[in-house]
């Protein structure tokens, strides 16, 4: 038997396997937070051909049963079947990216000027038994050795949790002991080996929460390679596709601890997977460094987000405190730390922090822009001396959401588009190896609009000229649309509705850098680097960019793509403790500037809602190009 998926690959399955089972060993991984159980929901199919064993449907509805929908692991193929597999089912787990990110990363921490130096750290002690003589007790003890011994003369914090087991675990180590520890938080006290002179090797995990996906690193923490990488949708997004929609269903709802468990078990199903994959037991993952944004943060934590949303727009924390595992219920050693990365206000967290620190931004004397073009817009403006940041909100278009056809950067999305100009008939790049298209992406809109403006096919406000007979241009259920491109699944279209979306994004990234050079003092002309962040900046074409007016028109050798920043500065704090310590300083000097009360944001938001702009004089490299076209 055989199980065919709608992208042509057959994967082979024995019987009484499931189909969670069968797309396991095949390395196809699904989202699996209750490990098969039929409990959590997650593992959607959609059967397209054949009839399998259907033990049972879980929390899926009525309507989606009638879509054909099923629970891989509850479904037993009795011959051969075709299977859709949505995109929010996957976990895309894969080693040859782990490679490939390790020795870019380990590139990057070293043109920082820094080693793996994780700040989980551990010494070697042996402690005289206590005796008549010598009666201290255990926590005085161990204090006295650390000094004298150790030669560690800080003030520990010792948590209640580490004192409750500290006796016994003294006694059965015999008083040979690694004291773990991160910075002045007391960590753990484990046995002490003395076969071997050698470090145990320990792990770690680099995580970004974004809004829209979950990304996953598992790193060697002794020589800092990363052994693997994992991504999944955010499962949040079944409750709202921004931040705002989700406090909304956090504070009025009452579904912060849903939030908090939904990506809590999607970050736990990564770690487990790789694990898995790479025979680590989960206790010896013993440090997370955890990067979002501020409203991601909070859920992660139970942490109430509605202060975010409501004037003066007020987190309950920028600064996170170190928490152990058993805190945080993530599936590795349970009193393993695991550090938040600092946030600076409402609308602009740890990740943006976590970019900056990547960029290496903050350490150079040119004025740099950072942004970050994601489910939000966030930007910010500096060099070594001095640092703004903002938040503009973009929304989630870029992401696929609220647009007709559109999906992530993934396998199977159009990421570039050409229109001919005699025929009008589009050409188009498809991420993946040669499948057919199954929906656009955030590069593949802006270069479809931007060369439906340029060959005229729409109007400087995103209207389509209806007047013209233009092929692929159609009247749909939406209101006209233009066909991108077919495939056995149907037409993949942009709609008006799709393009009136796509420019109040554009608009609101643009506005936000003019506004935050504005309060600054600053022209466009001072900025020496650009850095681009976001899932789909490695598709990001600059050129299509700037004709859709999202871009400023600046030289082209001024671009940098970083790719996602969220992910690469969390994996630098977690090891290297001095880079740690850098995001923090970084995240203490960067002045915010909030937008949504500002008069001249909204202003420039409005000139900017046009293609490129209302002031052509912004965009000479697009005008040159309509007078040619």
């Amino acid at each position: 038997m055989k199980i065919r998926l709608s992208t042509g690959r057959e994967i082979p399955v024995e019987k009484g396997q499931s189909v969670l089972e069968a797309l396991k060993a095949a390395e196809f991984y699904l989202v699996a937070s209750c490990g098969g159980k039929g409990t959590c929901g997650k593992c959607r199919i959609r059967l397209l051909e054949g009839k399998p064993e259907v033990r049972g449907y879980g929390k899926l509805t009525n309507e989606e049963k009638k879509a054909g929908l099923v629970l891989a692991c509850q479904s037993y193929p009795e011959g051969d079947l075709k299977i859709e597999v949505p995109e929010t089912s996957r976990l895309v787990i894969g080693e040859k990216i782990a490679v490939s990110r390790a020795e870019n990363l380990l590139a990057l921490l070293g043109s920082l000027g820094k080693k793996v130096d994780p700040v989980l750290k551990e010494i070697a002690l042996d402690l005289p038994r206590p005796t008549l003589d010598d009666p201290l007790s255990d926590l005085e003890r161990l204090k006295r050795e650390l000094r004298t011994s150790g030669g560690l003369q800080e003030d520990f914090y010792f948590a209640s949790d580490f004192l409750r087991k500290l006796g016994k675990k003294l006694r059965e180590a015999d008083w040979k002991i690694l004291f773990r520890y991160a910075g002045h938080e007391a960590v753990s006290v484990v046995p002490r080996d003395d076969t071997d002179g050698h470090p145990a090797v320990h792990y770690g995990a680099a995580v970004d929460i974004g809004t829209t996906t979950v990304v996953v690193y598992l790193v060697n923490l002794i020589d800092g390679k990363v052994i693997d990488v994992g991504l999944t949708y955010n499962s949040q997004m079944r409750h709202g596709d921004d931040v705002i929609t989700r406090i909304v269903y956090a504070t009025e709802q009452g579904g912060l601890h849903e939030l908090r468990r939904a990506v809590r078990e999607d970050i736990n199903g990564l770690i487990e997977t790789m694990a898995r994959r790479h025979g680590i037991p989960l206790e010896e993952i013993e440090l997370a460094v955890l990067s979002g944004n501020t409203t991601m943060s909070h859920l992660f934590w139970g942490l109430d987000p509605g202060s975010i949303r409501e004037e003066p727009y007020v987190p309950a924390v920028s600064f996170f405190p170190l928490m152990s595992a058993q805190d945080a219920r993530l599936s590795m050693n349970p009193e393993g730390p695991v550090y938040t990365m600092p946030c600076i206000a409402s609308y602009v967290g740890g990740d943006i922090v976590s970019g900056v620190l990547a960029s290496g931004m903050h350490r150079k004397e040119e004025i740099a822009l950072f942004m970050d073009i994601g489910t939000n817009g966030e930007i910010a403006v500096g060099n070594n001396e001095w640092l703004i940041t903002a938040a503009c909100s973009a929304g989630p278009c870029f992401e696929g959401s609220g647009i007709r056809h559109g999906m992530r950067a993934t396998e199977g999305a159009i990421e570039g588009v050409k229109i001919n100009p005699r025929t009008f008939l589009p050409e188009v790049s498809v991420i993946g190896n040669g499948g057919p298209p199954r929906g656009v992406c955030g590069s593949g809109m802006i270069d479809a609009v931007s060369e439906m403006f340029l060959k005229g096919i729409v109007d400087r406000k995103g209207n389509f000229h209806q007047e013209r007979n233009i092929p692929g241009l159609r009247i749909g259920p939406e209101g006209h649309e233009y066909v991108l491109a077919s495939s056995p699944m149907g037409d993949i279209t942009l709609t008006e509705v799709d393009v009136e979306n796509i420019l109040r994004a554009k608009a609101a990234v643009y506005a936000g850098v003019s506004t935050l050079l504005k309060q600054v003092g600053l022209t466009l002309d001072v900025i020496e680097r650009i850095y681009i962040a976001g899932g789909f900046g490695n598709y990001l074409n600059v050129e299509k960019a700037i004709i859709l007016g999202m871009l400023p028109d600046m030289p082209r050798e001024k671009f940098t793509f970083l790719g996602n920043t969220s992910i690469t500065g969390a994996y630098l704090a977690l090891v290297s403790e001095e880079l740690k310590k850098e995001a923090e300083a970084v995240a203490a000097r960067m002045t915010y500037a909030e937008l949504s009360v500002s008069a001249d944001f909204m202003n420039e938001y409005m000139s900017a809602l046009f293609l490129p702009h209302t002031d052509a004089s912004q965009f000479p490299t697009v005008e040159a190009l309509l007078k040619d076209s």
